[in-house]
């Protein structure tokens, strides 16, 4: 392991705060356990549910050949973070700094302020999301609904949304201690209700259960473009829906005691993780063709229409969890991580995520009548598909140009001289390689013809990037670290 230890009159204040150092390896409590709970919580979300439901549905594969694209996706994703996360592991910094070394001290801004802009927004959305449950908890308890609208949301709602979001901002002004306590009861909590939801209906239809899951796996074999084609964009679909999480995963891989710990929980929480769920979705989703005649994904959906009030409000209350849960994994980390990173002498973690949590504020209460209505998604996910050339940069440079070797000391200093510090605190041939590639990765958001590869773009976004930027930078290893510090 890694020596993490600073030197403190080596530190440029401008540059270092408590949060961004380096966690010491006596100090992280993470372990395979809670990493399987970052990737269950991530996908463990109303949105989540749906996916997973829907991939059996809409492409016309059968059913083993829609698992077995889940899977490799999964395996796929599992690659891309031990990547990413293998660093952090070893030297306890989060993704902005690790972006130090290869953008520089002052470049790694422009890439964490992408990402931290990507996660507001879809906190924000998630956030409305999580308030729908428990929109549905306060209707099925109290018989509330209806109602005159403000901005799109009845009273029932806006009153769900404001309680989400306090209770957000409660949890996560608590600290990563708490957040991985949360993390750990939300993931197995969700499991087990799915798993109930999944046996009441099995009692419900009976013996017609297995008929209506056999109608679901069974498949059409109507996707345009042919089975392969349906196979790559199932597989895709979820490699972009995880592809937010894999640029930052060193802000959680950075807690973990070990690599091997890191590894053994992004197996269980990836490829056998996401099987195992997809496989309740469709037994569920089987489920309800036989109950109620029609194949619903929206879980919110089956719940109202179960007809059992202590699995509606224990249902709510996990959905609730649930994409909370997700919000802390991909939205709420990555921006609070970020913004400290932008000015560390005056934001930690903690300012960093309130900031984070007030804007979002306004995009969640302006979703459902504005921002939802205006196509700005499309500005967000082309910031997020610029982000993909920054995976290939980032981990090119640590494992073929600087060969795993880091100046611990370096990423803190602004000394000219200094490892990291480039030209003016910024690495141009890392920023070329990043607008290079980010080309491909924009053009597949806007250009109609390259919407085949909507799903897929992000991966060939990263390769891009990690070519240019090896072509760049010579394709020569760059010592970089100090003896004894790495």
């Amino acid at each position: 392991m890694a020596n993490v230890d600073l030197e403190i009159q080596q530190i440029d204040p401008t540059l270092y705060n408590h949060d961004l150092a380096p966690v010491k390896h006596e100090d992280r409590r993470w372990g395979w356990f809670e990493i399987f709970n970052v990737w269950s919580n991530d996908i463990q979300s109303l949105f989540g549910y749906t996916l997973a439901a829907s991939l059996f549905l809409n492409y016309g594969l059968n059913g083993w050949a829609v698992l077995a694209a889940i899977i490799l996706a999964g395996l796929v994703i599992m690659v891309l973070v031990n990547l990413s996360g293998q660093p952090s592991v070893r030297f306890g910094i989060p993704y902005p700094v690790m972006a130090r070394v290869s953008t520089g001290v002052r470049g790694a801004n422009l890439p964490a302020m992408m990402r931290a802009i990507v996660a507001i927004f879809w906190y924000g959305v998630q956030t409305y999301f999580a308030s729908t449950a428990l929109a549905l908890l306060i209707n099925a308890v109290f018989g509330i609904g209806g109602g005159a609208t403000f901005l799109g949301m009845t009273g029932v709602m806006w009153l769900s949304f404001i309680i989400v979001w306090a209770f957000q901002l409660y949890l996560f002004s608590q600290g990563m201690e708490w957040i991985r306590l949360f993390l750990n009861w939300a993931g197995p909590s969700v499991y087990a209700v799915m798993i109930a939801l999944a046996i009441i209906l099995w009692v419900q239809a009976g013996g017609e259960m297995l008929s209506g899951v056999g109608t679901v796996f069974s498949g059409t074999g109507t996707y345009e473009g042919g089975p392969v084609a349906a196979f790559l964009t199932v597989t895709g679909t979820m490699i972009a829906y995880f592809a937010a999480v894999v640029i930052n995963y060193g802000d959680f891989s950075r807690f973990v005691r070990s690599e091997r710990e890191m590894r053994i929980g992004n197996f269980l929480g990836l490829p056998l993780n996401v099987a195992f769920f997809s496989l309740i979705a469709l037994f569920v989703t089987g489920g309800t063709l036989v109950v109620f005649g029609e194949q619903l994904t929206n879980p919110t959906d089956i719940i109202e229409r179960v007809d059992n009030l202590a699995l509606t409000v224990i249902a709510a209350i996990m959905f609730f969890a649930a994409t909370v849960g997700i919000n802390v994994v991909a939205n709420f980390v990555p921006p609070a991580y970020d913004l400290a990173n932008l000015i560390p002498s005056r934001i930690d973690f903690r300012i960093g995520g309130i900031i984070t949590a007030v804007v979002a504020f306004f995009v969640g209460a302006l979703w459902v009548s504005v921002i939802s209505q205006i196509g700005i998604a499309g500005f967000v996910n082309t910031l997020g598909a610029i982000l993909a050339p920054v995976y290939g940069v980032m981990v090119t440079d640590y494992y073929l140009v600087k060969r795993q070797q880091l100046d611990i000391q370096q990423v803190f200093s602004s000394n000219p001289e200094g490892a990291y510090y480039y030209v003016k605190g910024w690495n141009v041939k890392a920023l070329i390689a990043f607008g290079l590639g980010g080309i491909f990765s924009v053009s597949s958001v806007w250009i109609p013809t390259l919407t085949f590869l909507e799903g897929y773009a992000w991966v060939i976004g990263a390769i891009l990037g990690a070519v240019f930027y090896y072509l760049l930078m010579g394709g020569r290893a760059v010592a970089s670290a100090t003896p004894g510090k790495a």
